[in-house]
């Protein structure tokens, strides 16, 4: 027996020193070829030396990295933690071994793996870096900078850590210092595609969409399979409203990465733009489904849902309140402090609006009004303007305010410390859960008062919120307790800025034309397949009809095609549409003189375009839903004085157009008289919908002095 083990020990000494001479000139020949970039070639040689040598430190090592950069991340993990405990001592396998969990999103194991990296080796530049990676895939983003700019005193020209620093800045708002760190990034390595899409990221957000382009085109050219370019190419065709062509890349996007939440996000996005609402909420869903608390596909499913024909207030309410179970209720429990501005019931008080659309947005055209014509003896106003976006409407509302504060490079946090230190009393939002909206600040309750109204109207679910601006059509009584908010009656949930001096208006132009045109002015993705087969019946009913729609997406020629193959679903047919796309607004204005009669569109109501229409003397028929999205017409036509316009079915609205059709010289008549009604209704006199504004403001403040809310 002794005899049999001595001879197997020397057969086993044998067979490793053969082992031994076999590894290395196999070693030698899996690194050149991996340095020729003959990669499938060095993977099958490290392969076939780790059947010879299952524990090859190098091999386990240089296989794992070229795993991990295929994105074979579940064989990488495998591969990396077999060489780590090969060798613990090794910081650039446990850096490795930290890329392949970043790519498994396993980011907090991720950053435990850097870190063992760093205690091996200090001064590891490209660990830190990739530790900044995994703090920013937590949102972690501040101690993400703190890791790239120990990365970068270590290594000034280390591409990575830049890009990584851009990316952060970006997701911190801070778009001016993200551009210089992509442009450094850049500078460093030229064809750096995901600091192309990155910047792009930046640029879009600084509104410079030419130069945002041409950054996502060259990043795809670089990286075709990455999906970055393809994404913020997506983003950049949204916000310039190409849609259709943003579709394709969102496909493309979801093709390679289909656990993507981004992607499907802004395919929801895109689809819900051009009225495809179902599929844009199951794209928003499937985004959810992959990260419950994504903040954008919350809040942008919440919007969609105006369009959905029998979406209850309650469904409307409900999906509010999952923003705030997934995303408010943990920032106001981190966030609760109390409020010292004095309880002195009749002193000035500070007015606080924050928006993203004091521009040439027609959510402008609502608030401008209620802020030019606020009793300045009793309110001080501040702005706090979250875009970037300057034009003339900019510079109107700056000269409007007490104070302007350009916050659209400002964290949540930073803009709620701002506003504590104004000293604001009672804080209004005016988005609602629209893009660029800064509900994370209200969350954060700033200000003791806190209302929302104009900009979106519809409620924002926050409890942090306490008033909501509306009117007893809009929001009846009966619905009112499923809101979050208090609701405060004003003359109409909505107002709008008189039209601009010098706009004519023209008599009915049926008079001349011997046929009637209908008009809908508003955005194509608000025209249902119900609103546009009443309105197919309407054209049936009034003989030699036409109907002109006006939207700045019909500058699209596929989205104009596609709208017109759903009106001949409809049985409408093509030579009975008439088309226009994007004009100056006093053009915009003019276009209304060419409509008879306006058709609102259902479930989604207008708002501004409806209001510009009866400016213009246009009347506007409406049928009433039950969701605030569907009550928004009948609101301010009935606020108007015009409820004998506003249907509570779709055979009700075919019979009030057809009836009025019938009837030009009546038509003309109201034309005529409309302006002056409208300047007689409060809901319509720009200076007293302020007073009722103001009033309700001095009622809040009474409340809180009395400790109420």
């Amino acid at each position: 027996m002794g005899n049999s083990v001595g001879q197997r020990a020397f057969q086993n000494a044998r067979l490793q020193k053969r082992q031994k001479a076999d590894v290395l000139p196999l070693l030698g020949q899996a690194l050149e070829l991996h340095k020729k970039g003959r990669l499938p070639e060095a993977r099958a040689a490290y392969r076939q030396l780790l059947q010879i040598a299952p524990n090859q430190f190098i091999a386990l090592h240089m296989l794992g990295v070229l795993e991990s950069d295929a994105k074979n991340y579940q064989q990488a993990e495998i591969l990396l933690s077999r060489a780590v405990g090969v060798d613990p001592r090794s910081a650039e396998a446990h850096m490795s071994l930290g890329v392949a969990l970043n790519g498994l999103k396993r980011h907090d194991e991720a950053r435990e793996s850097y870190r063992k990296a760093l205690a091996l080796r200090p001064n590891y530049a490209l660990a830190l870096a990739n530790l900044g990676n995994a703090s920013a895939a937590l949102d972690l983003h501040l101690e993400a900078l703190d890791s790239y700019d120990r990365a970068l005193a270590i290594d000034g020209n280390l591409a990575e850590a830049h890009n990584g620093r851009g990316s952060a800045l970006c997701r911190l708002r801070n778009y001016d210092e993200a551009l210089a760190s992509l442009n450094r990034a850049l500078s460093i390595k030229p064809d750096y595609a995901a600091a192309l899409a990155n910047r792009a990221v930046a640029l879009r957000e600084l509104q410079r969409f030419d130069e945002a382009m041409a950054d996502c085109n060259r990043a795809i050219a670089l990286a075709p399979d990455d999906v970055n370019g393809w994404l913020w190419r997506a983003n950049v065709l949204l916000q310039t409203q190409q849609i259709a062509q943003a579709l394709p890349d969102c496909e493309r996007a979801l093709a390679i990465a289909p656990d993507s939440d981004q992607a499907h996000l802004v395919l929801g996005l895109c689809l819900a733009g051009l009225g495809r609402v179902d599929e844009a909420l199951a794209s928003f869903d499937k985004a959810l489904d992959i990260q419950p608390d994504l903040e954008s596909a919350i809040s942008s499913k919440i919007f969609t849902l105006d369009f959905v024909a029998d979406a209850s207030v309650e469904r409307h309410q409900q999906a509010r309140r999952v923003w705030w179970e997934r995303i408010g209720a943990q920032i106001a429990s981190e966030a609760a402090a109390p409020h010292d501005n004095s309880r002195d019931p009749d002193r000035r008080l500070v007015l606080g609006y924050v928006s993203s659309d004091f521009n040439a947005h027609s959510a402008a055209f609502i608030f401008k009004p209620v802020l030019q014509h606020h009793d300045r003896a009793q309110f001080e106003i501040v702005c706090y303007s979250c875009s970037s976006k300057v034009d003339a409407t900019t510079r109107e509302f700056q000269a409007i305010t007490d104070r302007w504060r350009d916050a659209s490079q400002w964290t949540d946090d930073r803009l709620a410390a701002q506003i504590r230190a104004d000293r604001v009393d009672i804080l209004i939002d005016l988005s609602g859960h629209t893009r660029g909206n800064r509900l994370g600040v209200f969350a954060r309750k700033p200000a003791p008062i806190q209302a929302h109204g104009w900009g979106h109207g519809t409620g924002t679910g926050l409890p942090t919120i306490d008033y909501l601006f509306s009117d007893p059509v809009a929001i009846p009584s009966a619905v009112r307790h499923l809101f979050a908010e208090t609701v405060v009656d004003l003359p109409c949930f909505v107002t709008l800025t008189p039209l601009p001096a010098g706009i004519a208006r023209a008599e009915a132009p049926a008079i001349s034309n011997g046929f009637v045109t209908f008009g809908v002015f508003n955005r194509i993705s608000k025209i249902s397949d119900e609103a546009a087969a009443v309105w197919s019946r309407i054209l049936e009913r009034v003989p030699d009809s036409r109907l002109l729609i006006k939207d700045v997406a019909l500058d699209d020629q596929l989205v104009r095609d596609k709208l017109l193959t759903r009106f001949a679903a409809c049985r409408l047919p093509a030579e009975r549409v008439d088309l226009l796309g994007a004009t100056l607004r006093d053009e915009h204005l003019a276009s209304f003189n060419r409509v008879d009669i306006a058709l609102d569109p259902f479930p989604q109501n207008g708002g501004v375009s409806t209001w510009e229409a009866l400016q213009m003397g246009v009347p506007v028929v409406a049928m009433l839903g039950s969701s605030l999205p569907s009550r928004a017409a009948g609101a301010i036509l009935t606020a108007l004085g015009l409820p004998d316009w506003v249907a509570d079915s779709e055979e009700a609205y075919v019979e009030i157009v057809a009836g009025r059709a019938a009837e030009i010289g009546e038509l003309d008549k109201l034309r005529r008289a409309l302006p002056a009604q409208i300047n007689a209704a409060a809901a319509g006199d720009a200076v007293s919908y302020a007073r009722a504004v103001d009033d309700a403001y001095r009622a809040m403040w009474t409340r809180h002095c009395s400790g109420g809310v």
